[in-house]
């Protein structure tokens, strides 16, 4: 029998809006609401849960800013908490957020919480094609507490050479992880599409999903009029789809509270650990190693040892999928097969369920409850991913109730993973003879290779950044032939680095 302090998860809502016509269609407060409504009645209080609430948390928004979000959200379903949370920029955020709320529930700061989030960028776009001026909310009178770790995800010295977006970003890990595996381009590409077709089967099948449709590995992997090449090796169908109407919330309380409120035992959700951690280097392109992620290793294996678990003991999975290195990294650092049975997702992950920006997570959460009600006794891991590999996340669930004979305390600490040999040094004006690292080639809408991104090493050692010249002939050789490894000239261009292979 849990402890009354034990943190549990006790509803969940979900909204998906699709093809709207941005004139009628739902604002972000309106989504937020909704799905709020939608989790107090999975709870079985209704407005009750809503009208108790100690804590609104929204996660950042992409399409959408208000001076007070948590308070507007409020104000529309009726609450009146005592706590106002806002996040700060990171698809880590979710996770975090539970993790912290529930440490303060075992310590009984926090009695009746609320997280939620949206994106509403398919309806912002569609406004704008159409002229439609949107009259969104924003403002919310106080100001909220701020949550996470606010640090921009990239530097200036990235930035310079379009490493600025995360289709840009995080191509360089799969070229590296390809190199590093000895795999050739063909079969990389296509190891590639077999994992995210199982992907897009689990889309298929969920009612929320954006895309649910089947794909098959050959459709995933090669580039066609309707699956562009984006960021070598990425199609289309590769990249987390952000252009979505797609809102979750999550209500979270203890096992005393649950009682008092009359929520059904058969609706509790108990968390049995989560652990945060932030990698160093911050900025991808210091770190040693571009194929491995020790923050996402910790906070994975804290989460498992606070729950008492180990990977094999986890029924259900969800990795964080905005681009298929995320994946890849998280298999290699948590020890799974890119082809366990169990499977990686249980949304159809986000370039098939749908990329929410930063609340993509509350989502994933959302479905894993749904799946462990449906399987009593049974545990799931959640894992979330803030910019380049950067932030992380864990939490672990199951619909049975901890096997503890007291309560243990949660810790809320945000970890450091740390690579071996710290930052590497890197030279701004670069000059000479160098190696490529790894790389990505950029193409246009219409696929047309448009630029190559390099990271790269001088032969004394210092790495550097550089972009290649716009040659498509030498652009679509880095698409079918391995580019890491290739040797050639670097040269300074004032805030650039020009790099020409031999």
């Amino acid at each position: 029998m849990a402890f009354d302090d034990t943190p549990i998860l006790v509803g969940a809502g979900q909204v998906l809006q699709r093809d709207a016509d941005p004139a009628e269609a739902m604002g972000p407060v309106d989504m937020m609401a909704e799905a709020a409504r939608r989790a107090s009645i999975d709870c079985g209080t209704g407005p009750a849960a809503l009208e108790n609430l100690n804590l609104v948390a929204v996660v950042d928004t992409l399409a959408w800013q208000a001076a007070n979000p948590p308070r507007l959200v409020a104000e529309a379903i009726g609450a009146r908490p005592a706590r106002e949370l806002a996040s700060t920029v990171g698809g880590n955020t979710p996770q975090a957020l539970v993790n912290a709320i529930c440490a303060d529930i075992r310590r009984g700061r926090c009695g009746l919480a609320l997280i939620v989030g949206v994106n509403v960028l398919a309806t912002l776009i569609a406004a704008r094609k159409q002229s439609v001026e949107l009259d969104w909310p924003t403002g919310g009178e106080g100001s909220p507490e701020s949550f996470g770790d606010g640090r921009e995800g990239t530097s200036a010295y990235e930035n310079n050479h379009g490493l600025s977006l995360p289709a840009h970003v995080y191509p360089l890990f799969d070229n590296a992880l390809r190199a590093h595996r000895g795999l050739d381009v063909a079969t990389h590409s296509a190891n590639i599409g077999a994992m995210f077709h199982e992907f897009s089967k689990v889309a298929a099948g969920n009612d929320y999903a954006w895309f649910p449709t089947v794909r098959t590995a050959k459709e995933i992997a090669e580039p066609s009029d309707s699956n562009r090449m984006v960021g070598f090796p990425y199609t289309k169908y590769m990249n987390a789809i952000i252009r979505v109407d797609q809102s979750a919330a999550l209500l979270l309380t203890s096992v005393g509270r649950a009682r008092q409120l009359g929520i059904d035992e058969g609706r509790w959700i108990y968390f049995l650990g989560g652990a945060d951690a932030n990698e160093a280097p911050w900025f991808m392109s210091e770190r040693p190693s571009f194929v491995e992620s020790p923050a996402m290793k910790l906070a994975g294996d804290q989460a498992l040892s606070g729950a008492g678990a180990t990977i094999s003991d986890i029924d259900f999975v969800d990795f964080y999928s905005c681009f298929p290195s995320a994946v890849e990294v998280a298999c290699e650092s948590l020890n799974i097969s890119e082809t366990d049975p169990r499977g990686l997702t249980v949304t159809g992950g986000l370039p098939f369920f749908g990329g929410p920006g930063n609340n993509y997570s509350t989502h994933a959460i959302a479905s894993m409850m749904e799946r462990l009600r449906e399987k009593p006794g049974a545990k799931g891991l959640v894992t979330a991913n803030g910019w380049y590999l950067t932030k992380h996340a864990a939490g672990v669930y199951s619909s049975a109730p901890p096997s503890v004979t007291e309560a243990a305390p949660v810790e809320t600490k945000t970890a450091i993973g740390a690579h071996e040999g710290g930052p590497v040094p890197l030279v701004a004006e670069a000059e000479g003879a160098a190696t490529v690292e790894t790389y990505t080639v950029l193409h246009e809408r219409d696929g047309t290779p448009s630029s190559g991104i390099v990271i790269g090493r001088l032969i004394d050692g210092p790495r550097f950044i550089a972009n290649t010249p716009e040659d498509r002939v030498l652009l679509e050789e880095l698409t079918t032939t391995e580019g890491v490894g290739r040797t050639g000239k670097v040269e300074n261009a004032g805030e650039t680095n020009r790099f020409v292979p031999d």
